[in-house]
């Protein structure tokens, strides 16, 4: 079953994006590794920010979790986290099709470039990447991470991106950014 999650899973959610950030120990740089990888005090100021969660459950127990959070004419696909032993099952593809039809907006997702099994999946559900100027630009621009975070992270973007490349950004920034290089 998917359903809303709510402050009462907010512990249950702890643990299933820490157990599945287990698979990034090693991966993504080490400045950027924090034990845990996610606090409670920061999971629940995502959620203060506008991150709405969705969790599936199997047997009453939450197993994964995937957020989306509408940020000016985008949405944002955040935090998706599946525990470690119900992997490779279908949960996450479930749960980015219940965030889908939630939004009429582009949606974007970004993730760490070392964790190309992120990338792919979200590739296998219709994403692309975007050019390296247009992931800077829009990382500084619907996200709060810092420099460090943007330098080593990519940004895939659906079709409706790609179509409409939002507010122009595609098209004007990577041209600019690649002439000042």
């Amino acid at each position: 079953m998917i359903r809303p999650c709510s402050a009462l899973d907010i512990p249950v959610m702890f643990e299933i994006i820490n157990d599945a950030a287990e698979a990034y120990r090693g991966v993504i740089p080490a400045d950027c590794w924090a034990e845990p990888y996610m606090p409670g005090e920061e999971l629940r100021r995502e959620i203060d920010d506008g991150v709405q969660f969705q969790g599936v459950e199997e047997a009453g127990r939450l197993v994964g979790v995937m957020g989306i959070q509408h940020v000016r004419d985008v949405s944002l696909i955040r935090h998706a986290y599946v525990r470690t032993a119900k992997r490779q099952k279908g949960i996450g593809g479930k749960l980015l099709d219940v965030l889908r039809v939630q939004t009429s907006r582009p949606l974007l997702v970004g993730t760490w470039a070392a964790t190309t099994w992120a990338v792919r999946f979200y590739e296998k559900h219709g994403f692309r990447l975007v050019t390296p100027a247009e992931k800077d630009a829009l990382l500084k621009k619907y996200w709060n991470i810092s420099d460090r975070q943007v330098q080593t992270s990519v940004v895939l973007a659906d079709k409706k991106w790609f179509e409409n490349r939002v507010s122009g950004l595609g098209s004007r920034v990577s041209g600019r950014d690649q002439m000042q290089k």
